[in-house]
């Protein structure tokens, strides 16, 4: 099975996922990134730039496709039930912003992208999901620990 060129499938899926940070980005507006670490807040962006332009390009060259039917089905049904997870959990964080889902609305799209880059086939995807995955999860846990001292120190 071939999609050719062009994924729409990982472009819908990207479409998705971009939904709740936007919505996020729109009632947060003055929301700083409180992570430290220079290093890992690029990898966190390299990675996740590189996985959003590799889940519908197949870069640096060939097409979209599955060995077997089964391969497609993983890939269909996976990415389906990890954005329903997704999206469950970044509801949760809007409504009470704690490290719990801030940490799994973190390791969920990582695991999109992972699952995605190896049902696909498309090792460099696959690179850059776990490149966004440890700088994502850092960068969020950083986050967390940052307001959890704040909160306890009263401010």
């Amino acid at each position: 099975m071939k999609f050719g060129w062009i994924n729409i499938f990982g472009a819908v899926i990207v479409i998705v996922m971009m939904i709740p940070n936007i919505v996020f980005a729109v009632k947060y507006k003055g929301e700083k990134n409180e992570c430290s670490n220079r290093f890992m807040t690029a990898a966190e962006q390299i990675g996740r730039y590189a996985c959003v332009i590799l889940m519908w390009l197949p870069l640096p060259a060939g097409e979209f496709g599955f060995a077997h039917v089964s391969g497609m089905l993983v890939y269909l049904f996976g990415n389906a039930c990890l954005l329903t997870a997704y999206l469950a959990v970044f509801a949760r964080y809007m409504k009470k912003r704690s490290a719990g889902p801030a940490l799994a609305a973190a390791i969920l799209p990582a695991c999109v992208f992972l699952l995605s880059g190896l049902t696909l086939r498309r090792w460099l995807l696959t690179g850059a999901a776990l490149l966004f995955a440890a700088g994502h999860v850092y960068v969020c846990r950083a986050a967390a620990l940052f307001k959890t001292e704040r909160r306890r120190d009263g401010n």
